[in-house]
């Protein structure tokens, strides 16, 4: 029932033993960094709740729990999902959005993987520039579902996908509903932030803490699941820092990293021979990038700074480097050094910002690189 989840046999083993020993409060609270698989463990409880039991199986005497083909599939109508939504141009203007009018959209989502962003979400729900939020028409429509009774004359399971997006008003309706729980509901939060909600919500539920994923499970997923071998799933889990999608972020932008670091190596080449003509070229090459492109080449270009400095200190713990970015590495890092490091920091945040501020790229670009023929003769 928790086969989606990546790692996490801590957090599993004590919603189990809560379950089988009769403990589990009428409200949970899953709490822990982006892409830790908290809704996959949100998942992996509800289905383990609305599950046939089965006595006295041939192979044990310990009882079954079988999830049905609805089960399966997350149509199962005990269980309710709320998340946060936006409004489309097609609703009407005092219409307040419910999870129910992007259903589809969720399930879509939620069956292709237990393990998303927001900004996921966002584009799935066809919204990117949106923001979105959970309404106070969402907190009626779980108040009217969860008031009927259940369908299998056994648990209604709420999965509320980050709370802390409710606005004021569904916050103090979901809180007057965990105040007087209807019977034999349970209600599992999956949250990110939960400083940002209501303290009489947070006193109301029992929070479960989610560690990050261990990069071991990270990088055994990897070999089991995308087919990696040892080395590489080695070097993306320790990249990936216990975030599953952004391990596979990973995968889907190494050509994209081939590109920037292609970019990278060429201007360090071009700055420590001072080739200013051909160093202006490098710059209208970038100029010629989109807004995007630049900035995320920029967020690229500081992270290999990090890691030439951190390579220095011969320490394969603190450096998260594919093989060829540490094969550049090599003989490379011995030009980031204590002496300019920061400086190149504060340079490519200034530049960062520069474009972010619609500066003209060109100028932006051939500024930084004419910059970093003095940065890298620093010692």
């Amino acid at each position: 029932m928790f086969e989606q989840v990546i790692g996490q046999r801590e957090v599993q083993d004590r919603l189990m033993q809560m379950v089988n020993e009769d403990r589990l409060p009428h409200a949970v609270m899953l709490c822990g960094p982006q892409g830790a698989g908290k809704l996959a463990l949100a998942v992996g409880l509800a289905q383990r709740l609305l599950a046939t039991k089965i006595e006295n199986s041939m192979f044990s005497d310990a009882p079954e729990y079988v999830e049905s083909p609805m089960l399966k599939k997350l149509e199962h109508p005990d269980l309710h999902f709320t998340y946060p939504t936006i409004k489309l141009p097609s609703m009407s203007s005092d219409h307040k959005p419910i999870s129910d009018d992007f259903a589809h959209e969720w399930h879509e989502l939620i069956m292709s993987t237990h393990y998303f962003t927001m900004n996921e979400w966002l584009e799935q729900m066809g919204g990117e520039n949106q923001q979105a939020i959970i309404t106070a028409g969402e907190s009626d429509e779980l108040v009217r579902k969860l008031s009927l009774k259940s369908s299998q004359g056994g648990y209604k399971v709420s999965i509320i996908w980050l709370p802390e997006r409710m606005n004021i008003e569904c916050a103090n309706k979901i809180l007057k509903l965990l105040e007087e729980p209807p019977s034999q509901t349970v209600f599992i939060m999956v949250c990110q932030e939960p400083d940002k909600l209501l303290e009489t919500i947070r006193s109301r539920v029992q929070r479960i803490d989610v560690k990050k994923i261990a990069d071991e499970d990270v990088k055994q997923a990897l070999m089991e699941k995308r087919g990696l071998t040892e080395d590489m799933a080695q070097r993306i889990s320790r990249m990936a820092n216990g975030n599953w999608p952004k391990a596979l972020e990973m995968l889907r932008t190494d050509s994209k990293n081939e590109l920037f670091l292609d970019m990278f190596q060429s201007l360090m080449r071009l700055a420590y021979m001072r080739k200013v003509k051909e160093l202006k070229g490098w710059s209208e090459q970038m100029g010629a990038m989109g807004r995007e492109k630049q900035k995320r080449f920029l967020e690229y270009y500081l992270r290999l700074v990090r890691e030439n400095f951190m390579y220095n200190f011969q320490n394969e713990e603190l450096c998260y480097m594919t093989q060829r970015e540490e094969d550049f590495a090599s003989k490379f890092a011995r030009f980031i050094n204590e002496a300019n490091v920061l400086e190149i920091s504060d340079l490519t945040n200034l530049a960062i910002r520069d474009i972010g501020q619609n500066a003209n790229a060109k100028i932006v670009f051939f500024d930084m690189a004419l910059k970093m023929i003095v940065l890298l003769i620093q010692k």
